[in-house]
């Protein structure tokens, strides 16, 4: 049996999971609507913060959909693409300020070493 990786969203995953919590994905959807609804961030913004997330995360169903929902919402392609490229700024930019704990990590080493 030949699986795929990532199975395609909905139809008989979607009734499984919901039939196994049903009360917990209400729940999520109606945190998630609430989320996503129109408030101080207007939706095309909070629909960018999500794609940007979703590169981060690398949720390749969260990168769809979300992108999706920011073209629907009046995102540009060029707005979407910034927006991915912050995220790859920002997890590039995690590795480089937590270098921070390798460096003080091999000043107390050799300091040791040496002491």
């Amino acid at each position: 049996m030949d699986t795929p990786m990532y199975p395609k969203a909905g139809g008989d995953i979607a009734h499984r999971r919901r039939e196994l919590a049903p009360d917990i994905l209400e729940a999520f959807h109606a945190f998630s609507a609430r989320v996503f609804a129109e408030g101080a961030l207007p939706v095309r913004t909070k629909q960018l913060i999500a794609v940007a997330v979703a590169h981060v995360t690398q949720c390749p169903y969260c990168i769809r959909g979300h992108t999706e929902a920011a073209l629907k919402a009046g995102a540009t392609d060029q707005q979407i693409m910034e927006a991915i490229w912050v995220a790859a700024e920002m997890r590039a930019g995690g590795a480089y300020a937590h270098s921070a704990l390798a460096i003080d990590t091999m000043q107390h080493v050799h300091a040791a070493a040496h002491g």
